[in-house]
């Protein structure tokens, strides 16, 4: 070798390496010496880590958003719809700012309940979402507001927990069909939550977008353990086939067989060869189940808190909740988190899990403790408001509880909530403008209006109660029968019972009270026409008689009015001796001459000495008809009547009228009242809106009312709400009222009822209620059970099932049936009434004190000299 030359030296490489290694030998000598360093560095690196990304989280959590989304009655969305909002609400879980932790990056649902609504359903979530949230799939029959924030007042028990996936975790939830509503086990277990009582129930639902790489992850995993599974399954299938091999190998039977088979073979038989069973391939679809596809996974996390003032509500509602929760259980179910130690259950309500649990609670946050990966399809139920086939309860702010002498509501009924209990219910009286009760005789139509009536008078309340056969007065007046309301009851009554009968009297022509004399005209004429059947096509002769032989009769009352003489005025029973005596018709005519105007009096001096005699028997024969009746003869024949329905109404008095009977002179006197009342409440107008004294008009027997005036009464259901009078109607059949005032019945009824009856009979109500529920269901109603629809704070509440009021239960402290007599005789005496002999005399004396008025009214007229011109 030459001394001279270079050579490697190779101990500098290996020291380098010899010390490397004795360094990094030496420094995890010192790390396993000093280990809780280590610990102290990573968990302070990790402490710091996690400080930050609360702080952003925090910072993110202040940017949310609240949307309040109330339902519509009709509301009924497809599988397409509620699939769509789930993809929104996925969207929309991202819509953060890039810093923001993937925890804030989620959309809450907050299905909430506190006695004051069935089921509030809010959602939460980032602000840059609202735009993609606030339009909805579901269209005009969702509407979507901006979310208040909700502050709770602090309950005195409080429980809390969490829902996680149980089950196989690729297996789905169960597939719940939405009808009836998968909402309505979580609406039935919180139907009887009471405001009172403090309780309150949550549930929320966060919905978070799966991260692709961690289901990538989760899916390499499921995969790896589906194929040991099925290596396990074939290495177990081989072991037990060659145990199975064996043992008939060695068997008594098979050895006599292979020695048998071997001598005529002449060979020896060995041991068969057994092939152990090739594994099964593992199909993805199979072993990844709903995490197969990227498409539409979210992860979830599910929180419920329950509370309440008095012990024990708040852990029964967590219960019932529960519950409803084990509806959605399929191959996956939601299950409580937590331990059950005999009577303690360590969960979210103890240490460790209540402090994440409060945290996540108040922020938003979603941070399940599993994956809880679902597909939206799963979460069906929970994506939308409660439907039309959601069977809401009722609650306190739904429909108020009446309340004893509140002039503010209307009795409507008993309801039973779903706990049991009872409590009358109401409406308010200011929003319940007409009201049409139906159903069979005896069903309890009668009494609830009734009871109806009674609170609105001890109320303060004024009303008009039209009864044709009388019955509602005797059950009415020992509820009636207080001081404080003699003064305001007046009772019409037209029956003349007893063996001294007494009536009222009124004069459809008086012009005491300041009337207009063309309404007294028009109203008093249409009466006639609508008991009689004449229009313009069928009687224009009888019209054109009537109303000019009316505009006579007014003036002249007028005039007496004025003269301060009013016990001297017409009635309609004058209508004869204007058209057939020829005396009298030219005094009258003179000496209200001036009063009538140029078409009135060109009539009687130009057609009226034109028609033949037998034109006046249209008009004289239900007059006719009325004199001969004692009691109508004394009713409408007095000059000064008491009976004065604008008077009543302003002075907020209890009129009861009974017309007496249904035949053809009940309904001419009903005619008259109906138009009269027509007429009075829209002289209203002279007076301003807040000065109009309300007023209840209540008409039992729409069929035989209707029969007298049906334009009148279905005038007064068009026209009553803008003077502050609202009406109340019962019938037995809906479809037999007239066209007229069944259209405007039903299209103004603030409140529609209906008690059983045959299904034909309520059909034509179930109808407006969308068959729901069914005719068949309202037929078989029992007594004084209806189904009624209401209108409280301008949204229709129903229809919902109630009992009607028995005066007997709900006013027994109202009862004064020993102060009954002597409270009736102070309403027939506040109406005026009179014998009825007395009265029927006066009537007809009363032509004699007109004349008498007529003279001294025009004492220069000659009655020969006019007599050409008017004969």
């Amino acid at each position: 070798m030459d001394p001279t030359a270079p050579h490697l030296n190779l101990a500098t490489p290996v020291g380098d390496a010899i010390g490397l290694l004795s360094g990094l030998a030496a420094a995890a000598g010192w790390l396993l010496t000093h280990w809780y360093l280590l610990g102290l560095l990573v968990a302070g690196c990790w402490g710091l880590a996690e400080w930050v990304v609360r702080r952003l989280a925090r910072k993110a959590s202040a940017e949310r958003m609240a949307l309040e989304l109330v339902p519509a009655k009709h509301f009924e969305p497809g599988l397409e719809e509620i699939f769509r909002r789930g993809v929104q609400l996925a969207r929309a879980s991202t819509s953060m700012p890039w810093w923001a932790p993937r925890r804030t990056k989620a959309v809450q649902i907050r299905l909430r309940a506190d006695g004051s609504s069935p089921l509030r359903y809010r959602i939460e979530g980032p602000a840059g979402g609202e735009r993609l949230l606030s339009i909805t799939p579901f269209g005009p029959a969702v509407a979507v507001k901006r979310g208040r924030p909700v502050v709770d007042k602090p309950r005195k028990h409080v429980v809390r927990a969490e829902f996680i996936l149980r089950g196989k975790p690729t297996a789905l939830l169960r597939d719940v069909p939405l009808d009836p509503d998968p909402l309505q086990p979580l609406v039935d277990a919180v139907c009887d939550l009471q405001a009172g009582l403090g309780d309150l129930a949550e549930l929320r639902l966060d919905i978070q977008r799966a991260p692709k790489w961690t289901l990538q992850a989760r899916r390499v995993q499921l995969m790896s353990d589906a194929r040991r599974r099925e290596r396990g399954e074939a290495q177990r299938a081989a072991r037990w086939l060659r145990q199975d091999a064996g043992g008939v190998e060695d068997s008594l039977g098979w050895q006599l067989q292979q020695l048998i088979g071997s001598k005529s073979a002449g060979s020896g038989g060995g041991r068969r060869l057994v092939m152990p069973p090739v594994p099964r391939r593992v199909e993805p679809t199979e072993a990844l189940g709903k995490l197969a596809d990227d498409d539409h996974v979210v992860r979830v996390q599910l929180l419920v808190m329950c509370a309440s003032d008095t012990e024990g509500r708040a852990e029964a509602r967590l219960a019932q909740l529960q519950a409803a929760l084990d509806v959605f259980g399929g191959g996956s179910r939601w299950a409580m988190r937590g331990w059950h130690l005999g009577p303690w259950r360590l969960g979210a309500d103890r240490w460790p899990s209540r402090r994440g649990f409060a945290r996540r609670w108040e922020l938003g946050h979603c941070q399940p403790p599993r994956p809880n990966w679902v597909r939206l399809e799963e979460l069906t139920g929970l994506l939308k408001p409660p439907t039309v086939r959601c069977r809401l309860p009722l609650l306190a702010s739904d429909l108020p509880t009446f309340e004893f002498g509140n002039p503010e509501l209307l009795l409507q009924g008993i309801h039973q909530g779903p706990d049991g209990r009872r409590r009358l219910v109401a409406t308010y009286a200011n929003e319940t403008l007409f009201e049409v009760g139906v159903g069979k005789a005896g069903g309890g139509k009668t009494e609830r209006a009734l009871a109806q009536a009674i609170g609105w008078a001890h109320a303060g309340g004024g009303l008009m109660f039209v009864d044709p056969h009388r019955d509602s007065w005797p059950r009415a007046l020992p509820f009636l029968a207080h001081d404080t309301l003699a003064d305001r009851t007046a009772l019409i009554d037209l029956g003349a019972h007893g063996s001294f009968p007494q009536v009222s009297s009124w004069n459809p022509l008086d012009m005491r009270h300041g009337q207009v004399v063309h309404e007294v005209v028009e109203a008093t004429a249409d009466a006639f026409a609508s008991v009689l059947g004449w229009d313009d096509a069928t009687a224009p002769r009888a019209l054109t008689i009537l109303t000019a032989t009316l505009a006579v009769l007014v003036a002249v009352n007028l005039a007496a009015c004025q003269a301060r003489r009013p016990e001297d005025q017409t009635t309609l029973f004058h209508v004869r001796p204007l058209l057939t005596d020829s005396a009298f018709r030219t005094t009258a005519l003179a000496g209200v001459e001036a009063r009538l105007d140029e078409e009135t009096r060109a009539w009687w001096q130009t057609v009226f000495p034109t028609l033949p005699p037998d034109a006046f028997a249209v008009v004289l024969n239900p007059l006719t008809r009325l004199a001969a009746n004692p009691v109508t003869r004394a009713f409408l024949g007095q000059a000064a009547g008491v009976y004065n329905i604008r008077a009543a109404m302003d002075s907020k008095m209890i009129v009861w009228v009974c017309p007496g009977g249904n035949g053809p002179t009940d309904r001419l006197i009903t005619a008259l009242l109906a138009r009269d009342l027509l007429r009075a409440v829209r002289s209203r107008r002279d007076v301003s809106e807040a000065r109009r004294v309300p007023f209840r008009a209540y008409f039992d027997e729409l069929i035989t009312l209707t029969g007298a005036a049906p334009e009148t009464i279905a005038s007064m259901f068009e026209d009553f709400r803008k003077y502050r009078v609202h009406v109340h109607g019962m019938t037995q059949l809906l479809a037999r009222l007239p066209a007229p005032v069944r259209l405007s019945l039903v299209q103004n009824a603030s409140a529609l009822a209906s008690t059983a009856g045959s299904q034909s009979a309520v059909a034509p109500v179930t109808a407006e209620w969308g068959d729901e529920p069914p005719p068949h269901v309202v037929a078989a109603l029992d007594r004084f059970e209806h189904y009624v629809s209401l209108t409280v704070r301008g949204r229709r509440v129903g229809p919902v099932k109630i009992t009607g009021p028995h005066l007997d239960d709900v006013f027994a402290a109202y009862a004064r049936p020993d102060n009954t007599a002597a409270f009736e005789r102070a309403a027939r005496t506040t109406a005026g009434t009179a014998p009825l002999d007395q009265l029927t005399a006066r009537a007809r004396g009363q032509l004699g004190r007109v004349n008498a008025f007529l003279s001294q009214l025009a004492p220069t007229t000659t009655p020969d000299s006019q007599e050409k011109t008017y004969k």
